[in-house]
């Protein structure tokens, strides 16, 4: 099996710790979450990796070269100027029927060969993983009527959503409706919708963190240290 990481972007929600240094290297204890995202899909069955990369790709290179010291092969596409999350899967030209396509910054105890299977299984041209998020509200929330009328009054409420992950399958045939330029996965899908192709959700009730924000990177630091197997399977 093959994936795609997105390993491009900027992480400016983590400055100014990544201006000199790229997101996916940001350490959890004592490795970077890229690598422990590595080593996940290798357990997972993952033969090949590539690394779509942008800024200061030079020292994701150098960390992980072609991938052996960490059981399989890695190469990279670079792009030369920001291409948004789809825009660079133009730019790789031999990927596999189906394929796998994540964020580099996720620390999460998802089963990608799960994923996948369940992908092919349903025969979807797309598949998004899918998290409930709690949302809470601080402040009170006011709905009212078309006259003005207040009807109803919650205070603080917590409100629940259905987001995506950042970890999508895809058959390679999508391609086909990525224009060049930037272009981002939230465009790939309505298109999809908008075509009446098969797209579904992969519901997940496990362990997810986004490390986009400093608090969120702090909250990953301590699941991670506290629940290290958990992240790190057969080791």
């Amino acid at each position: 099996m093959r994936a795609v990481i997105l390993a491009g972007g900027r992480g400016t929600r983590l400055a100014p710790y990544t201006v000199a240094f790229p997101k996916p290297l940001m350490p959890l204890g004592d490795r970077p979450i890229l690598e422990i995202v590595i080593r996940q899909l290798r357990y997972y069955g993952f033969t090949r990796v590539t690394m779509a990369v942008g800024h200061l790709a030079e020292l994701l290179q150098a960390y992980f070269g072609d991938g052996s010291k960490f059981g399989l092969a890695i190469d990279y596409s670079r792009e030369e100027e920001p291409l948004g999350t789809a825009g660079p899967l133009r730019l790789i030209p031999d990927l596999d029927e189906d394929f796998l396509v994540m964020n580099g910054d996720l620390l999460t105890d998802l089963d990608y060969g799960a994923f996948m299977r369940r992908h092919r299984e349903q025969k979807n041209d797309a598949t998004i993983g899918v998290y409930e998020k709690e949302v809470r509200i601080d402040l009170g929330v006011l709905e009212r009527d078309p006259e003005g009328r207040v009807v109803d009054y919650r205070e603080k409420p917590t409100l629940r959503y259905e987001v995506s992950m950042g970890v999508y399958a895809f058959r390679r045939e999508v391609l086909s409706l990525i224009p060049d330029g930037y272009f981002d996965f939230p465009n790939l899908v309505l298109e999809l919708i908008r075509r009446d192709r098969p797209i579904r959700g992969f519901s997940f009730h496990g362990s997810w963190l986004d490390i986009g924000r400093q608090e969120d990177y702090g909250a990953a630091i301590e699941t991670f240290e506290r629940e290290r197997e958990r992240f790190l399977p057969g080791e």
